[in-house]
């Protein structure tokens, strides 16, 4: 595993790759880091090698991250602005700390998470940009709202203040290979055109594809990619396991 540098690189390149493919723009699709269970010195690396959007899963954690680079931002003359996404399934109880520190929710499910984000988010902060997460494949340990009930959850979430939903996430089951992810992933690209036809505020993101299938995603439409691994290298299990 080479430098995060070197390794952010790669991932810039094969996001490339994959644009042209897919007859598409590089810059239509966000690269967001994903530094769980990595600490702040591996984020500050990623920010010098010009890194912008990082997404954390445990709460605390990425809380404490944020105040990090925060602190570290205020010893540099133009430390650039950061842009915090929390991913996945979100308890009730950890809801105030992600409204009042990130940016970006990636897994937004059922209503009453919504209505908590909503009533938490601080006046004087922008609204919480927010993603539905969808069950795309139906997988039975999954989170995610079902896919023939995310109109009605889209509709409800549009209509709260403090939040702007900009789309649709998912976090599908691993495929035996990229033509079948490139099938799941279609899948999710066709439910955010259906949305697109039947919201009156259009969606126009679309948060899906990681290390191993970001090239299926981005030719089935991605507009952001989750990358962690091929950023900052494999998670052990024990570091994984020691954040609730």
């Amino acid at each position: 595993m080479g430098s995060i540098s070197t390794q952010l690189e790669l991932v810039r390149k094969r996001i490339d790759k994959a644009c042209t493919d897919a007859g598409r723009q590089p810059r239509s699709v966000t690269l967001l880091a994903v530094s769980k269970t990595f600490g702040p010195q591996a984020v500050i690396e990623a920010v010098q090698a010009g890194q912008r959007d990082f997404g954390e899963n445990y709460v605390q954690e990425g809380v404490d991250k944020i105040a990090a680079l925060e602190a570290w931002a205020r010893t540099q003359d133009r430390a650039p602005p950061l842009r915090w996404h929390f991913i996945g399934a979100l308890q009730s109880n950890k809801t105030r700390a992600v409204a009042e520190h990130f940016d970006w929710v990636h897994g937004v499910d059922r209503l009453k998470i919504a209505q908590r984000l909503s009533e938490q988010r601080p006046a004087h902060l922008a609204p919480l940009q927010v993603c539905l997460q969808i069950n795309i494949d139906g997988g039975l340990n999954k989170a995610g709202v079902a896919p023939q009930d995310a109109l009605a959850l889209a509709r409800a979430v549009q209509g709260l203040p403090g939040l702007m939903l900009r789309g649709l996430m998912t976090i599908p089951e691993p495929a035996i290979d990229q033509a079948a992810a490139l099938r799941v992933h279609e899948r999710a690209r066709e439910l955010w055109q259906t949305l697109n036809r039947q919201l009156q505020q259009p969606l126009d993101t679309l948060s899906m594809g990681m290390s191993a299938d970001l090239e299926a995603a981005i030719s089935a439409g991605s507009t952001c990619v989750r990358v962690g691994t091929a950023i900052f290298g494999s998670r052990s299990a024990a570091a994984a396991s020691s954040h609730p």
